[in-house]
Protein backbone atom coordinates (compact mmCIF):
# COMPACT_ATOMS: atom_id res chain seq x y z
CA UNK A 1 0.00 0.00 0.00
CA UNK A 2 1.32 3.44 -0.88
CA UNK A 3 0.40 6.87 0.35
CA UNK A 4 1.92 10.30 -0.27
CA UNK A 5 3.75 12.49 2.16
CA UNK A 6 3.24 16.25 2.40
CA UNK A 7 6.01 16.86 -0.14
CA UNK A 8 4.24 14.72 -2.74
CA UNK A 9 6.63 11.75 -2.44
CA UNK A 10 5.51 8.18 -1.93
CA UNK A 11 5.82 6.46 1.42
CA UNK A 12 5.58 2.72 1.72
CA UNK A 13 3.31 1.64 4.54
CA UNK A 14 4.95 -1.24 6.40
CA UNK A 15 2.88 -4.43 6.31
CA UNK A 16 1.96 -6.36 9.39
CA UNK A 17 3.57 -9.72 10.01
CA UNK A 18 1.05 -12.13 11.56
CA UNK A 19 -1.02 -9.08 12.49
CA UNK A 20 1.62 -7.62 14.83
CA UNK A 21 3.77 -4.62 14.07
CA UNK A 22 7.16 -3.86 15.55
CA UNK A 23 5.91 -0.30 15.85
CA UNK A 24 3.07 -1.30 18.13
CA UNK A 25 5.38 -3.32 20.39
CA UNK A 26 7.70 -0.32 20.73
CA UNK A 27 4.85 2.07 21.43
CA UNK A 28 3.21 -0.27 23.96
CA UNK A 29 6.49 -0.82 25.84
CA UNK A 30 7.30 2.88 25.89
CA UNK A 31 3.88 3.85 27.21
CA UNK A 32 3.75 0.99 29.74
CA UNK A 33 7.07 2.19 31.18
CA UNK A 34 6.05 5.89 31.00
CA UNK A 35 8.98 6.75 28.73
CA UNK A 36 8.97 9.64 26.30
CA UNK A 37 10.19 9.00 22.78
CA UNK A 38 13.31 10.93 23.76
CA UNK A 39 13.95 8.73 26.82
CA UNK A 40 13.34 5.51 24.86
CA UNK A 41 15.64 6.73 22.10
CA UNK A 42 18.34 7.49 24.68
CA UNK A 43 18.25 3.83 25.77
CA UNK A 44 19.16 2.89 22.20
CA UNK A 45 21.32 5.87 21.31
CA UNK A 46 18.91 7.25 18.72
CA UNK A 47 16.86 10.42 18.45
CA UNK A 48 13.25 10.91 19.48
CA UNK A 49 12.56 11.50 15.78
CA UNK A 50 13.81 7.99 14.96
CA UNK A 51 11.52 6.47 17.60
CA UNK A 52 8.63 8.54 16.24
CA UNK A 53 9.25 7.20 12.72
CA UNK A 54 9.35 3.61 14.02
CA UNK A 55 6.08 4.08 15.89
CA UNK A 56 4.41 5.62 12.84
CA UNK A 57 5.58 2.78 10.57
CA UNK A 58 7.56 5.17 8.39
CA UNK A 59 10.60 2.92 8.78
CA UNK A 60 11.90 0.05 10.88
CA UNK A 61 14.77 0.10 13.36
CA UNK A 62 18.14 -0.90 11.92
CA UNK A 63 18.84 -4.61 12.26
CA UNK A 64 21.69 -3.85 14.66
CA UNK A 65 19.13 -2.60 17.20
CA UNK A 66 17.12 -5.83 17.26
CA UNK A 67 19.02 -7.57 20.10
CA UNK A 68 18.77 -4.47 22.31
CA UNK A 69 15.12 -3.92 21.40
CA UNK A 70 14.32 -7.55 22.22
CA UNK A 71 16.06 -7.20 25.59
CA UNK A 72 14.22 -3.95 26.40
CA UNK A 73 10.87 -5.32 25.24
CA UNK A 74 11.54 -8.56 27.15
CA UNK A 75 10.98 -10.78 24.15
CA UNK A 76 12.93 -12.76 21.58
CA UNK A 77 14.00 -11.17 18.32
CA UNK A 78 11.55 -13.50 16.54
CA UNK A 79 8.72 -12.01 18.59
CA UNK A 80 9.34 -8.59 17.06
CA UNK A 81 8.17 -10.02 13.75
CA UNK A 82 4.99 -11.70 14.80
Amino acid sequence: MRTSDTRGGDLTVQPTVNGILISQKIKDYRRRHALSQEAFGALLGVSAQAVCKWERDLCYPDITFLPTLARLLECRIDDLFG
